[in-house]
């Protein structure tokens, strides 16, 4: 009777079913047969019947009478042997999808073959596997996924191949003509694979002209089923415990996301850009190689104008949604977006600088919208919020509303800044492309810096003074004007601020001096005089906005006075 070593439940269960049939036979056992585990108390007259190899050691064997072999290298274990024993003592079992490969395999490695014995059980194994388990896509995935611990001699013995040949085959027919519904069932079929196995199929459903779309669909159910927490979750809620370390979980799991990255097919628009984003995410999370990012960062560059700010979210922040990733994959797809625009309008004989595609304004409006969402984080610093906002040209931005909402959320979320980091942040914006309620509104935002502000209010006293209608204004020409009467202003008010403190040093100076006699006349003195001159001298005869050091005299009627609208 077989008698277990350990206290296997499993194994107990088979061997006392074992040690019936072989009771039955009512003869003393000669030979037990140690596999893994587990001993079988077996003749040997039954064995040598069918079993070629045990015939040889057995004949080969220096003992007189050997009383115990040892086969615990048997392709499946005790369970599969039990089975090979009981076809050489004519006892029934059944054969099934599941065991069939292993049964081949165990009759390859005990010689049972039909030049040893007719009707052997490796011409039973071989009928069955065509016959019963290869005529059906489901039937060829289970025995192929029973041969991932078979290799190598599954592989030797063809049954891989078959098994893959057949599932391309059936599967290519699924794809075009479905069978049951949903239409990509047999996509579902595919995932319980070792991906070794599941990049031979989809090999060889290449090679039998599948599209492209057909193929990416595969992949995409695999990916989400075998990298289930990874890919298939976008909002990070429920693994806030996911660990980038390098544990073996970890490995395994990069080493199967490059494998899935590497049977892309090479048309870059067959997968969703959601998919392409989330398997990024993927890899920057797992420290993939340096290859396996760029190639998702090409394919999802490619086809930008379809993103969304969910999208570029998803590839922004971690897992638990608490801290940003590095933003350089970001700017890497949208650099490489603006790159490819531009080799288009290039080839095109158009201006890049001045006339941007449909595409590029959605991703222009879709990357100001995704500044505003990342605006809010502390860790955001000022030079990779400015290098995002660069990256899309001026021209694709008709309006910079977007983009001044952003500002204005970053600048909220960072209350500490000072002026000129203020101003590096509007630098990015032009105050002239905002609509008239942005204006209104960054007229009155004490978050905004001086210069913004000066620019908002006078944008809109030139338009006023021109008389010119807002969507036909020369942008330029006004930006120009501006720029200039921006700078006349600065000087005036310097020189106004100069002259207030010479007027205080000379009145300080005449207090100082005294007189000796208040009613008598007094000679004018050298500041008296420069004091009387400066005070008649009016700096801003021709264009000053300040008017309150004006002399009191008559004007100068022979000239038309400037006048400007006041900015203070």
């Amino acid at each position: 009777m077989a008698t277990p070593i350990k206290n296997n439940s499993r194994l107990t269960l088979a061997m006392e079913r074992t040690g019936q049939w072989v009771f039955s036979q009512d003869i003393p056992t000669d030979v037990i047969v140690e596999v893994g585990e587990a001993n079988f108390s077996l003749h040997k007259f039954m064995l040598i019947a069918k079993s070629n190899y045990i015939r040889k050691l057995i004949i080969e064997s220096k003992e007189a009478d050997l009383a115990r072999i040892n086969l615990s290298d048997i392709p499946g274990g005790p369970e599969i042997f039990e089975k090979a024993a009981k076809f050489c003592y004519g006892v029934n079992f059944e054969i099934t999808v599941h065991n069939v490969a292993a049964l081949r395999c165990a009759a390859e490695y005990l010689q049972m073959t039909d030049m040893y014995c007719d009707n052997n059980l490796c011409s039973r194994t071989e009928d069955f596997l065509s016959q019963v388990a290869l005529s059906s896509l489901s039937g060829a995935v289970v025995v192929l996924k029973s041969c991932e611990d078979l290799r190598p001699m599954a592989e030797d013995l063809k049954i891989v191949q078959k098994c893959v040949d057949v599932a391309s085959a059936k599967a290519c027919v699924e794809a075009n003509f479905p069978s049951r519904s949903p239409p990509n069932w047999w996509t579902e079929e595919l995932t319980i694979l070792d991906v070794s196995f599941f990049e031979k199929i989809i090999t060889s459903m290449k090679s039998r002209g599948a599209k492209a779309l057909t193929i990416a669909s595969a992949i995409i159910t695999y990916a989400e089923r075998s990298l289930r927490d990874l890919v298939r979750d976008h909002s990070g809620k429920g693994i806030k415990s996911l660990d980038s370390g390098e544990s073996d979980i970890r490995i395994q799991q990069r080493e199967l996301l490059e494998s899935i990255v590497a049977l892309l097919p090479p048309e870059k628009a067959a997968f969703p850009i959601n998919f392409l984003c989330c398997l990024l995410r993927t890899a920057i999370f797992l420290r993939a190689t340096n290859s396996c990012k760029q190639e998702l960062e090409k394919r999802i560059s490619v086809i930008l104008e379809h993103v969304t700010v969910d999208d570029l979210l998803v590839l922004s922040f971690s897992y638990d949604g608490e801290r940003l990733f590095d933003l350089e994959s970001v700017r890497r797809i949208i650099s490489g977006f603006v790159e490819k625009e531009k080799n288009v309008a290039v080839f095109n004989g158009g201006d890049f600088k001045e006339v941007c595609s449909t595409a590029m304004q959605r991703v222009a409006k879709t990357v100001d919208a995704y500044l505003g969402e990342i605006a809010t984080y502390v860790d955001l610093s000022i030079s990779k919020f400015n290098g995002i906002a660069n990256l899309v040209p001026k021209g694709a931005r008709k309006v910079d509303d977007d983009l001044y909402r952003a500002i204005d959320i970053y600048l909220k979320a960072h209350p500490n800044l000072d002026e000129i980091e203020r101003e590096k942040v509007c630098s990015v914006m032009d105050p002239l492309k905002l609509s008239y309620e942005a204006r209104v509104h960054a007229s009155q935002n004490k978050r905004l810096p001086v210069q913004i502000v000066l620019h908002a209010l006078y944008y809109d006293q030139l338009k006023l003074r021109s008389g010119t209608d807002e969507q036909n204004s020369n942008a330029m020409t006004t930006r120009n004007q501006l720029q200039a009467d921006v700078s006349l202003v600065k000087e005036n008010e310097a020189l106004r601020t100069e002259l207030l403190k010479m007027k205080m040093y000379v009145q300080d100076l005449q207090k100082n001096q005294g007189t000796s006699s208040k009613g008598s006349a007094k000679k004018p003195t050298f500041f008296s005089s420069m004091s009387k001159t400066l005070g008649k001298l009016n700096p801003f005869k021709h264009g000053s906005k300040d008017t309150s050091n004006m002399d009191d005299g008559m004007p100068d009627l022979t000239k038309p006075r400037r006048r400007r609208f006041s900015i203070s």
